[in-house]
Order: structure tokens, then sequence, then C-alpha cells
């Protein structure tokens, strides 16, 4: 699922190709992709612009000249493409927004969703969201005050987009590694310390996971060699079996509420 450092990279580079462009024509595949009916979303986004790409957390937001908002979450599996018919990748699209020669394509938008709201609807929506990771207000003591009071996994607590929003399994499971904290680690048994050593991972590791552009490998046009650059580079993100870079342990893979969590059990402790 694209996370932070996936969809920032996506707002940039859609900051550069698409704002005041027109908008020429809209052909939804997938009705329930959006949420009015198909005919009516065509209707509202023909001709309009957009002016702002904004990102919160893992959504994005075009801003559009009418004042309206179309709200995007790509969920499991989704993404972008902005291009023509004859470079776009091989697989079925829900919504395709034309801007004149090129098309912006909406891929995998089975559990995601592209949809047409107002300002106010927005914000309602990002109510129970938590703070960016990168609120430009947000610091070590802000950090430790979110973890204040929380008990449960490391793992659970940095995926709760209500505490923080934008990481998610991927980044969760290298902020960890980069801590030298288990997964499974105790929120309430972390120190001061340890707080301060979470905080500056999570920094380090999506400044340098959005400078190398995200781990999703698919490009997001021609030409675009800056996408995917760091799944190469994730250290214990499905690389189970494989070797730590860190230590002479092993990768495991192991199951936390539910979801999957990869990590070194030689050089990631509880505390």
């Amino acid at each position: 699922m694209p996370e932070f450092p996936e969809m920032e990279n996506y707002r940039r580079m859609l900051s550069e190709q698409i704002i005041d462009h027109p908008i020429s024509h809209v052909l939804v595949n997938r009705e329930k992709s959006v949420n009015v009916p198909a005919e009516q979303f065509a209707k509202e986004l023909a001709g309009q612009r957009v002016i702002f790409v904004e990102r919160r957390g893992k959504h994005l937001i075009f801003h559009l000249n009418s004042g309206r908002r179309l709200l995007l979450h790509l969920m499991l599996g989704g993404m972008l493409y902005y291009g023509t018919e004859e470079n776009r990748p091989s697989r079925n699209t829900q919504i395709e927004i034309e801007f004149g020669q090129k098309t912006l394509y909406f891929i995998g938008l089975r559990l995601g969703y592209l949809h047409l709201l107002s300002a106010k609807e927005v914000d309602e929506i990002f109510k129970p969201l938590g703070p960016d990771v990168f609120d430009r207000r947000m610091n070590g003591e802000r950090f430790a005050e979110l973890l204040k009071g929380r008990r449960g996994a490391l793992k659970s607590l940095l995926v709760n987009q209500h505490v923080i929003a934008g990481i998610g399994n991927c980044y969760a499971d290298e902020i960890a590694f980069e801590a030298g904290l288990l997964p499974s680690a105790q929120v309430q048994d972390l120190s001061a310390e340890t707080t301060d050593r979470l905080y500056e991972a999570v920094v380090r590791v999506l400044t340098d996971a959005l400078a190398h552009g995200g781990y999703m490998e698919t490009p997001f046009m021609e030409g675009d060699t800056l996408t995917g650059g760091f799944d190469e580079m994730c250290k214990v993100y499905d690389r189970e079996g494989e070797k730590c870079s860190r230590c002479d342990g092993v990768i495991h893979k192991i199951e936390l509420s539910g979801r999957k969590a990869f990590f070194c059990p030689s050089c990631q402790h509880e505390h």
C-alpha cells in the first residue's frame, strides 16, 4: 500500500505535470471507485483545472478551480500513471482523467477511491486523522507526547493513522529496524531516550525513502527513473530469510495483530 514517501512522490510529480491544465475528458470504468454517479462525476470535472495538489497522510487532495476537491486514497494495490494509452501499464484502469494529449490513469482502485467533495467534507474526513509525519510543528517532543499513555506493540502504533498519519506496513518495519527495536516492543515500556531514538529513525527512514522515490516500482510516467528506488534499499521489509545488513542475523517474519512484520531478532530488541 502506498505510504507517505510514495504519495508525496506522486504529489510532487503531479504538481509538475497537471497544474492549470484543463481537464478535457473523464472516463469512469468502475462506478464504485467514485462517490457520485459516473455521469455527474465526469460532467463536474470537465473543463476544470487542478490548481493545487495536497497530501495528507496517505491521501492526495486535488484542489479544483471550482472550489471542489478530489480526494484520493489508493489503498492496497493502487497506483497512478500519467501518459498516453500506448505507454501506460497493461492493467485495468478504474478512472481516466485526460489533460489534453496526456491522461492520468487511476489503476488498482478496487479498494481505493477518488471522491468528489466540498472543502468542508474533506475537512470532516480528516478530523480523526493524527498529525502528518512531516507536519512543520512535529518534533521529538511532540512525537513523545503522541506516544504518552499509549499501550501495545510498536508496529501497531506506527501504522495507526489516528496517532500519526502516513506510515504503513513497510515503513513501520524499516523504522523499527533503524531504531533497533522489535516491532512487538511495547510502547508503554519505551524510555524517553528510546523514544527520541525512535523519532530520529522515523525522520531518517522516511526522508531517505522519499529521496529515493519510495518502494513502489512502477514508474509514474515515461522517463521517470526515481519512483521505486527505495525498494532495493529496504533492510527488512519483505526480506524474510535474507541475511541482516547490520549483523549476522537472519530476517524473520511474524504476524502481529493481523499484519505481517519483518525484523532481525539478533539486533532488534524490546527497549
